[in-house]
């Protein structure tokens, strides 16, 4: 969740309201942080498995939504942490069925308050809301790069080989936790935040790399 983006309204009115009652000093940059977080945190409550929570950040994220930039050593600091907590699939199995794969990534559902339980096996990964993966999919978004043809361009004809092994283990790594490559990534920590199980990603593993897959053919 990024402060920036979610409090940047809120700090502009209460600024404008300092301008407006002739206060010769505006409040301060921490001052409006504090005031802007305790209306977030009174506008939602806890419904469902959806708790209030959420609105908490981890160190990671609050470095990356400061309107500060980001330092060398703290987005180095970042990207160690999200390694240290990486998990790798039981057995090495990484690859699972692409036909899975697809649904997931069409698949936009997921902990939300009207869900009964925070199991994910009725998640979906959501995955054209912000990558466009297959070109018989028209309607995708661009937060993210195009994955369309992700193995093909990276040369997997066989994600089971030992020459494969180093792009199969980063996408791994981008899908568990994307922040392992990219201190402020924007991609979902499928596998730290438990959004996804081993078995869902290594079906999106599936998606990104198996030859057969729509995301691969020309």
């Amino acid at each position: 969740m990024k402060r920036s983006t979610l409090y940047s309204g809120a700090a502009a009115a209460m600024l404008a309201a300092a301008a407006l009652t002739g206060c010769a000093t505006g409040p301060s940059s921490a001052d409006l942080d504090r005031e802007v977080l305790a209306v977030m945190k009174a506008s939602f409550r806890d419904q469902g498995i959806a708790k209030a929570d959420r609105l908490n950040q981890d160190p990671g994220q609050s470095a990356c939504s400061s309107d500060k930039p980001l330092s060398e050593a703290v987005a180095a600091s970042i990207m160690a942490d999200a390694r240290a907590t990486l998990k790798w699939p039981a057995g090495g199995q990484y690859i699972g069925d692409w036909r899975e794969g697809e649904k997931l990534a069409q698949n936009g559902r997921g902990m939300t308050w009207t869900d009964r339980s925070t199991d994910t096996a009725s998640n979906g990964g959501n995955c054209y809301n912000c990558h466009q993966l297959s070109k018989a999919e028209i309607s995708f978004g661009t937060i993210g790069p195009s994955l369309y043809q992700y193995g093909r361009n990276r040369g997997v004809s066989d994600p089971a080989s030992p020459s494969s092994r180093a792009i199969v283990e980063y996408t791994w790594m981008k899908i568990f936790n994307g922040k392992t490559y990219n201190a402020c990534s924007n991609m979902p920590r499928f596998g730290h935040l438990g959004l996804l199980d081993e078995k869902q990603m290594s079906h999106v593993m599936a998606l990104l790399l198996d030859p057969k897959s729509p995301v691969n053919q020309p």
